[in-house]
């Protein structure tokens, strides 16, 4: 049943209704074998995700947060390897997921402005084909599962090149597909259901390989890949259930 509301309900609802869930559903898990490092709080077990195939997972959205694996992750490596929670910083938010959104509008050193096409969270929407911002306009930006949606990715990774502020950094992690070398883009795979085959999900135009960084780098950043989640204990992964492999990619403008 989850899946099925995950796969029918349209995004900008779904984010409407989950504000609602997020509130209740803290009640329904209570426990102590799992903790969302986010929070602070624990729970029993955490809800399954994923739309099909590949990316249908088991214990892994935070009842009360709404974090994934990746948030949870994330979160943890701007507290260690960043400055984010304590310099002050202009910041751009594109997609700003849930579990983030009211903690980074209320840290008073960031400046911070979030964007989307149509999320009812975002305070600007737009096309990232064309931001509407002026060149070097943001000191921090966070853009992530993001670039598998868009029409051409590599515009829109110009665009964020763009108006990032030269000695900015931002995080712009994506569905990734290890195994292979490439991305796999193919203009004849149009219906959802080979989407969802090729892609990983119905709405995605694109899988990427592991080529991403090149991508980047083409745009002008900067790029390090870091196996961040390799310096965690297995015991701590498995307690926050954090995404195993999964590399943060750090694009700075310099």
């Amino acid at each position: 049943m989850f899946h099925f509301l995950l796969r029918t309900i349209p995004r900008p609802i779904l984010i409407q209704l989950s504000l609602i869930f997020s509130k209740i559903a803290p009640l329904v898990y209570y426990g102590n074998k799992y903790e969302d490092p986010i929070s602070g709080k624990t729970y029993r077990k955490f809800l399954p995700y994923g739309y099909s195939g590949r990316a249908k997972r088991k214990n892994v959205l935070c009842p009360g947060s709404l974090s994934l694996e990746r948030h949870r992750l994330l979160w943890l490596y701007l507290k260690q390897r960043t400055d984010f929670f304590t310099k002050p910083h202009k910041m751009l938010h594109i997609a700003p997921e849930q579990c983030f959104y009211k903690l980074f509008k209320a840290q008073t050193n960031l400046n911070y402005t979030t964007g989307d096409y149509n999320s009812p969270i975002a305070d600007i929407h737009f096309d990232l084909h064309k931001a509407p911002f002026e060149d070097n306009s943001f000191d921090v930006i966070f853009c992530n599962h993001v670039l598998e949606h868009v029409e051409d990715s590599a515009v829109c990774m110009k665009e964020l090149y763009r108006i990032m502020r030269p000695g900015g950094w931002g995080i712009f992690q994506v569905p990734l597909d290890t195994t292979a070398q490439k991305t796999l883009e193919d203009k004849s795979i149009v219906s959802e259901e080979d989407r969802e085959k090729h892609y990983w999900q119905k709405d995605h135009v694109r899988l990427f390989g592991l080529d991403y960084k090149d991508k980047l780098a083409a745009a002008g950043f900067d790029v390090t890949v870091d196996d961040f989640v390799n310096t965690i204990s297995e015991e701590l992964q498995d307690r926050y259930r954090l995404p195993k492999g999964e590399m943060i990619y750090l694009c700075r403008k310099n």
